[in-house]
């Protein structure tokens, strides 16, 4: 599997695309993630952008997940202590790299397993309003 990268660019405050990453040179090739394979491409010094990887997993609507995105996680379950009735989970997570492993913050499961059940709905750098209030 090759990794896929994006990076926030630090002082245009923009999401880009890693197009390639010169570690001799210290430098990487991005674009803005909204722009088509062939546009121009920026280069940045390392220390200029933040990267984030790919998890290589895609959220309930077929969207590719990243670290630093931030999902809204949302799942029903019967009571297991009664048996009946319902128990539910609704919270705003961020995606983060721990462990070897990507995995929700505050939530002590597996991402794979829970994938299913959620909605990116922004990331830290562009939202960072959508983690306040929630646990950390």
């Amino acid at each position: 599997m090759i990794p896929k990268l994006r990076a926030w660019d630090k002082q245009d405050e923009r999401m880009r695309t890693v197009s390639s990453i010169n570690f001799a040179h210290e430098v990487i090739s991005c674009k803005f993630a909204e722009l088509k394979p062939f546009d121009l491409v920026d280069e940045f010094s390392i220390d200029d952008v933040i990267l984030m990887q790919s998890t290589g997993l895609k959220d309930k609507n077929g969207v590719e997940i990243f670290e630093g995105d931030i999902v809204n996680y949302v799942k029903s379950f019967t009571n297991p202590m009664t048996g009946s009735g319902s128990l539910s989970i609704n919270k705003n997570l961020r995606i983060i790299f721990k462990d070897a492993e990507f995995t929700a913050d505050g939530i002590d499961i597996r991402l794979k397993k829970i994938v299913s059940h959620m909605e990116i709905i922004g990331n830290i750098y562009e939202n960072p309003e959508l983690l306040e209030g929630e646990d950390r």
